[in-house]
């Protein structure tokens, strides 16, 4: 195999795997979901960048002196798919948190992390609420949050008997609370501030 360079020489109809994706060097960030090439949205807007600061500054501080690590993307964390245990997906969430350190490495994440934070944008939500929601839930990932910076508005998904739970949505006004980490709150409008 040889080093890919540009996007364009890429086969969007055929499957990748892992060593594929550790072979590309673009400049587009992308993910690899089920084998599949995602071009992931360009650079993060001003509202996405000042959400993630802001829910990286609580975050950051809760787990400052707990045994998990908290990464913010770019940070691959790398699935294994069901039938034959081969790394077909590579995700970057914006932000994520593994307690496990045994599924660290260099390259990231091996693994399901226990809670994984989206932010929503517009060209990314149905991915986030669709396939990036079921290949959260099937990896057993504990705690899906996804942030809807436009109505101001936190969703957070609970792993319950190997399936999402919706928990009621969290929004201006309210404490949020993780219910994997119930010392985890903070003011929701904390987070939306400009």
């Amino acid at each position: 195999m040889s080093i890919v360079t540009k996007f364009s020489d890429l086969d969007l109809t055929k499957q990748y795997t892992y060593a594929d994706y550790l072979l590309w060097q673009f400049s587009e960030r992308v993910e690899l979901i089920r084998g599949f090439i995602k071009k992931m949205s360009p650079a993060p807007s001003k509202t996405h960048q000042v959400i993630s600061r802001k829910l990286t500054r609580y975050i950051d501080r809760y787990f400052e002196h707990k045994p998990c690590g908290f990464f913010v993307a770019p940070f691959d964390v790398r699935l294994k798919s069901n039938n034959n245990h081969q790394i077909i997906t590579v995700v970057q969430p914006d932000l994520c948190i593994i307690c496990d350190l045994d599924k660290l490495d260099e390259r990231g994440c091996l693994g399901a992390p226990d809670l994984v934070i989206e932010i929503l944008s517009p060209g990314n939500s149905k991915n986030e609420m669709g396939e990036k929601f079921r290949l959260y839930e099937e990896n057993q990932v504990k705690e899906y949050w996804l942030v809807e910076p436009f109505e101001k508005t936190i969703f957070i998904y609970s792993l319950q008997n190997d399936k999402f739970i919706g928990l009621k949505p969290c929004i201006e006004g309210e404490q949020i609370a993780s219910p994997l980490f119930p010392e985890l709150n903070f003011e929701i409008e904390k987070i939306f501030e400009s």
